[in-house]
């Protein structure tokens, strides 16, 4: 009988350590559903705000010629011209650089479908911008300004103007790497040979109303920031389908009866 009764109360005292500690449990999860709850309303908030920013900031712009050069990559009669401005120190231009873009020269500058120009946009917060620019432009005059491009954007954290105040040893090492005469590199980056064309590649910038980097025109659109390569191929086949539209059109006034009589020849 006393085993009996002590069985029992050794089993009434467990049940009672199990009630305490649930109920001091309940505290817990009931802070972390909260905390569950607040952060998917928070990136669902944050998601639903990005996308609508972006859609807002996106403008319409006049198909025009640059007045600028730049600096080429791909077929320069392609239907569609992707043209970039952009920052060499810029983070969200790093960032692109060195996610999006390889795709976007795969799989729509190599393929044909546009071709790419990059404009220097450099801001003035950023005091390695413009020798970062003179760096890749002195490639270029070496036919390797997009390998000295693709290493300034990967490397950015060891020359950008947190790093270092004189940034010339690293890109002096960039273009050693890159296999250049380093001498005729280094005349070229002290001159500043090429400052003329950076501003040039800015002032192109102002003229269309560029304010942040990256920024990109593709087509009749000019888009700011980042944008992942779903969507920037959606926008390069938006503006290949009114090329193609516009095209069409041009042949059909052309074999119209109109433009036949205006064009006969005079008795």
């Amino acid at each position: 009988m006393a085993q009996k009764k002590a069985e029992q109360h050794r089993a009434r005292r467990a049940n009672v350590v199990r009630s305490q500690r649930a109920a001091s449990l309940k505290p817990f999860y009931y802070a972390l559903a909260l905390v569950a709850v607040v952060g998917v309303a928070l990136i669902v908030r944050t998601a639903r705000r990005s996308a609508a920013t972006q859609q807002r900031q996106v403008t319409n712009v006049a198909a025009t010629a640059a007045k600028a050069e730049g600096h080429l990559l791909g077929n320069p009669n392609a239907p569609v011209q992707i043209l970039e401005f952009a920052d060499f120190e810029c983070p969200h231009c790093a960032e692109y650089a060195t996610i999006t873009e390889p795709d976007v020269r795969k799989r729509i500058v190599d393929a044909g479908l546009a071709s790419y120009r990059y404009f220097d946009f450099p801001l003035g917060h950023f005091e390695n911008s413009i020798p970062a620019s003179e760096a890749a432009a002195c490639a270029g005059d070496q036919n390797k300004f997009w390998e000295m491009h693709d290493k300034l954007f990967q490397g950015q954290p060891e020359w950008n103007s947190q790093a270092t105040s004189d940034p010339k040893k690293v890109f002096a090492r960039y273009a050693n790497e890159l296999g250049l005469d380093t001498d005729a590199w280094g005349k070229c980056f002290d001159s500043q040979k090429h400052m003329p064309e950076i501003l040039a590649n800015r002032d192109e910038g102002l003229r269309r109303h560029v304010e942040s980097t990256p920024t990109f025109v593709i087509g009749t659109k000019q888009i700011p920031g980042a944008i992942p390569y779903d969507m920037l191929k959606a926008y390069v086949d938006t503006a290949a389908a009114q090329y193609a539209a516009n095209a069409v059109a041009r042949a059909d006034s052309q074999h119209s009866p109109a433009a036949k009589k205006g064009g006969a020849a005079k008795p």
